[in-house]
């Protein structure tokens, strides 16, 4: 049960920092901040924040689900010296993989309208030393270990220095940006329209399936199409309810077919010792497949949903 109920739950672990109490528009995700994302992207998180502020069950998800490293990025964020609340529109995470390197690292770019000569005042007011690249200058924030660059009055990229570095290299075409991955920028058309959209590459994709399926993952089906499986993406909305849309993409329907039965019997199997509110959960997901993708559909109530937030079964799978 732990395992299937990862397909809402983890996600919303990676999504945990897009429960601020920020105010935003929707839109999708700019051309300038896609190119100062580097180009092995792993993931990429893009908020909505108005719908954020809006929901009461969106600000309990956040009291349960804050990863460690996201949670870094938003208090480093409030070091900034701006009023979040008032100038962030949008904020993007990307976790991206560097070669030759075991372990990923992730950039936080922000969209809005930035007091930015206020805040370089700020700035050397308190004798803080940016760090120079080109033409642009890295500022710390505070003592977060979290630094921050404003590329524009609109745009600012914050993070780790090594992180933001490389942004900048990929916005000043040093390095491949985000722009120039085709199979991953194909994923992103169908999500940009709601509250929470994410976008996953191919072993991500085959490590959160594992994760899901369980035991399930073990027998041969699986074995057989998890290298086959492409990228994934998902969605949440939270008008009326809870919505969680996961689509994961295959070369074709024979693969999102098989994937779907695979994760229908791991549901089934699951819901045998499932408590009323987990087995809610798993009658409230629909497993189908559409052509070559699989696709998985979540919908409660904000009061079936808060149910769920506060029973050892999703406690166990966050921690």
């Amino acid at each position: 049960m732990k395992r299937w109920t990862t397909i809402a739950s983890t996600t919303l672990g990676a999504l945990a920092l897009a429960f601020s109490a920020l105010s935003a528009s929707a839109s999708p995700l700019a051309t300038e901040a896609q190119a100062a994302v580097p180009k092995d992207l792993q993931q990429l998180i893009v908020v909505d924040y108005q719908a954020m502020q809006n929901s009461n069950i969106a600000t309990k998800l956040q009291a349960k689900v804050m990863p460690p490293e996201l949670k870094r990025l938003q208090e480093a964020l409030q070091h900034s010296g701006m009023d979040v609340n008032r100038s962030v529109t949008q904020l993007a995470f990307a976790s991206y993989r560097v070669p030759g390197q075991e372990s990923s690292r992730i950039v936080g770019i922000a969209t809005g309208q930035f007091p930015v000569q206020d805040i370089l005042a700020r700035f050397k007011k308190q004798h803080v030393k940016g760090t120079v690249v080109r033409n642009e200058t890295i500022y710390p924030m505070g003592s977060t270990g979290m630094s921050v660059v404003f590329l524009d009055q609109t745009t600012m990229v914050f993070g780790a220095l090594p992180s933001i570095k490389d942004s900048l290299d990929a916005r000043d075409g040093i390095s491949p940006s985000f722009l120039t991955n085709n199979q991953m920028q194909n994923l992103i058309p169908a999500t940009q329209d709601y509250a929470v959209w994410s976008i996953l590459d191919q072993k991500g994709t085959q490590l959160m399936m594992k994760s899901v399926l369980g035991q399930a993952s073990q027998v041969a089906d699986f074995g057989t199409v998890k290298n086959s499986l492409l990228g994934s993406r998902y969605t949440m909305d939270f008008d009326q309810g809870v919505k969680f849309n996961l689509d994961v993409i295959t070369p074709d329907a024979v693969t999102a077919a098989t994937m779907s039965s695979l994760m229908s019997a791991a549901a089934l199997f699951e819901k045998m010792n499932a408590t009323p509110a987990e087995s809610q959960a798993i009658n409230a997901t629909n497993i189908t497949s559409s052509g070559p993708t699989l696709q998985v559909r979540f919908a409660s109530s904000d009061d079936q949903f808060a149910t769920l937030l506060n029973s050892q079964l999703f406690q166990s799978v966050i921690h």
